[in-house]
């Protein structure tokens, strides 16, 4: 697994949080709304772990609205899920693309995307070295 460190797309500001780690990495805190109830999520940073940290009890299979802890836009983006519907959520890396979570608990879709491919590419493949050795 690769470690993703991301950012607000709308405001930039690092959405990493160096002191509460999730799967041994810092994890990824993003404010959360359900059913007019708002608080916290901490999200591993790890590509493809599905370990979180909220402040409170997200039912399986519920959709909930992702918001940024510093600027409180609406993380949510335009593309809709193709495994269950719901709204994506783009979350920017540091050097350029995006990794987009599904906002619905409990399903497994996410992806990563990038803007401008050949930059972007070298600059992951930069930023994660070990996960691009040969075997």
């Amino acid at each position: 697994m690769i470690q993703v460190k991301v950012k607000c797309p709308k405001c930039g500001k690092s959405l990493m949080d160096e002191k509460h780690k999730i799967d041994e990495h810092p994890s990824v805190r993003v404010m959360i709304e359900l059913k007019k109830r708002r608080g916290w999520v901490r999200l591993s940073s790890l590509y493809g772990s599905y370990n979180l940290e909220s402040e409170f009890l997200i039912p399986e299979g519920e959709v909930v609205r992702f918001f940024c802890p510093f600027c409180e836009s609406d993380l949510g983006g335009p593309r809709k899920c193709e495994k269950c519907g719901a709204v994506m959520i783009p979350l920017k890396f540091f050097d350029g693309g995006f990794v987009e979570i599904c906002s619905r608990k409990g399903c497994k879709k996410h992806l990563i995307e990038f803007e401008n491919l050949e930059n972007e590419l070298k600059a992951f493949y930069n930023a994660y070295p070990l996960f691009f050795k040969p075997k």
